[in-house]
């Protein structure tokens, strides 16, 4: 009789650990959920801009030459996009690399709280520079109590940041046209938003989009109505012509 070895059990091997950037915590204030997140606007600028798969529009994504685990040499801007990359990457590793991508974000935008406001204004206009991003942008929903301006824009020439010009309407509505994304962004009664100069609106906001929704509902619901009424009346009239002709 032969007697067969019997097999040790299979043991299962763990997928290699996919590399990312460092995690970084979320900030302490509630202005990017306020000024980014309630209205929507990532979504909004992703189907703006479109070609999603290598687009990418992304808030608190770390950004440096190449992927590391260390934090030095790494930002985070509150919004970073960049066209002609590929999204799933970025996602995976969470994080910005610009030696993978060949090349660094086309747009960078902070939004002012007290504990980065200096920094903002100071070291990360250097470094976004020096990454090669086109355009820095600094937005203070406080008015200029954090940063110097209400609303300022920075556009990269021969490595050197020069100030976009910002429009002031009124003490209330200050803007700079964006070239990188062809779009105005606005200081607006201390919101943010998007205007696209092209088709002459405003990117929907989430709760833009609800008011068309539930507008459009109404409308419906009124032409059933008007309808459904309609169709009685034209019943009723068939039945009064009915009853007096069969007298």
């Amino acid at each position: 009789m032969t007697i067969r070895p019997i097999a040790p059990p299979a043991v299962a091997v763990p997928a290699p650990a996919v590399a990312h950037f460092p995690d970084f915590l979320p900030r302490n204030d509630l202005n990017n959920s306020i000024i980014l997140d309630e209205p929507a606007y990532q979504p909004a600028l992703r189907r703006h801009l479109g070609a999603e798969r290598t687009t990418v529009v992304i808030s608190e994504a770390p950004v440096g030459w190449r992927l590391t685990r260390r934090r030095a040499g790494l930002r985070v801007p509150d919004l970073l996009i960049a066209f002609d990359v590929d999204r799933a990457s970025i996602i995976r590793q969470r994080g910005y690399s610009i030696a993978e991508h060949g090349k660094p974000p086309d747009f960078a935008l902070e939004i002012a709280s007290e504990s980065t406001a200096h920094t903002d204004e100071t070291q990360q206009l250097l470094d976004y520079a020096n990454f090669g991003v086109p355009e820095y942008w600094l937005f203070d929903p406080e008015g200029g109590r954090f940063y110097r301006a209400h609303l300022a824009g920075y556009r990269l020439v021969g490595g050197v940041y020069y100030p976009i010009v910002i429009h002031r309407v009124d003490a209330d509505r200050h803007w700079g046209h964006s070239d990188a994304l062809n779009l105005d962004l606005c200081w607006e009664h201390g919101q943010l938003r998007w205007y696209d100069p092209v088709a002459g609106r405003y990117l929907r906001t989430y709760d833009d989009a609800e008011d068309d929704r539930a507008a459009a509902e109404a409308e419906r619901d009124l032409e059933r109505s008007a309808r459904l009424a309609a169709e009685a009346g034209l019943r009723q009239l068939q039945d009064e012509i009915n009853r007096l002709r069969n007298g």
